[in-house]
């Protein structure tokens, strides 16, 4: 059961915040940074449980804004694995234990980083071709399994749809869409594992306007920030806490 005491707050309010910036404007690719940083100080299943009514309520505040504007052909795609990758998550996760669960979304994070940088310094080459739609199909296998047991799946989303060669908004739109749907997937399965409870409900309750104005900040950020500034300080804050979480698997 999380402790909400001053000390949760401090760091729940700011990973919340976060996710709502990250999902309303950045394409959810860093957004499971927040679970990282609330793993911090809960355990991991608490952390999974906090956050995933958390981000629906962001969902809902990001669709408006940019409804229709998304890729149909690629967000079914993403769905049609989600979904099942969903399942296969569910199935795997009571097989898991705490340990296992930080090694997992620590790993998620570092590996993200480092793909990120391996491309920013040229070690690695964007897409010179649209990948095929059975890619598709299985990014979002990987999208659902991550998002179900970390909620880290968009990274696999992302190297898919990067590779599309969508508009910004197309990109971002096609996010909002895919987690809104995988997100509803996941709610059942964590209620019947039974992952929440009272105190995290409350938690959520209390949080949910602060997800609100992360939702509504990036919104705005999405056509106003520079999007190497925020995406800088994420790779910053998931190498910090990756790095946390692993050293605590491990140790």
């Amino acid at each position: 059961m999380p402790n909400l005491d001053l000390t949760f707050f401090a760091v729940a309010i700011p990973a919340v915040i976060f996710a709502g910036v990250s999902k309303g404007g950045f394409g959810s690719g860093v957004a499971f940074a927040s679970s990282s940083i609330l793993a911090l100080i809960l355990e991991p299943g608490q952390a999974l449980a906090l956050m995933l009514p958390i981000l629906m309520v962001i969902d809902l505040a990001t669709l408006g804004p940019f409804w229709r504007r998304w890729s149909w052909p690629d967000a079914r795609l993403l769905l049609s694995g989600g979904v099942p990758g969903v399942a296969l998550g569910a199935w795997l996760y009571q097989a898991t234990d705490a340990d296992l669960l930080r090694l997992l979304i620590g790993g998620i994070s570092i590996a993200f980083v480092v793909w990120h940088l391996s491309q920013s310094r040229g070690w690695l080459h964007g897409f010179s071709k649209r990948l095929p739609p059975w890619a598709g199909l299985f990014a979002g296998v990987v999208t659902g399994f991550t998002s179900f047991v970390s909620h880290a799946g968009g990274p696999p989303a992302a190297v898919y749809l990067l590779s599309q060669r969508l508009t910004k908004t197309e990109f971002q739109a096609t996010t909002v869409l895919t987690f809104w749907v995988i997100n509803i997937a996941k709610f059942v399965p964590y209620a019947f594992l039974g992952m929440f409870s009272v105190q995290t409900m409350w938690a959520d309750l209390l949080l949910a306007p602060f997800a609100v104005l992360g939702a509504w900040l990036g919104v705005r950020a999405h056509w106003m920030m520079s999007e190497r500034m925020f995406f800088g300080a994420a790779y910053i804050l998931l190498s910090l806490t990756g790095s946390k979480l692993i050293w605590d698997a491990l140790s």
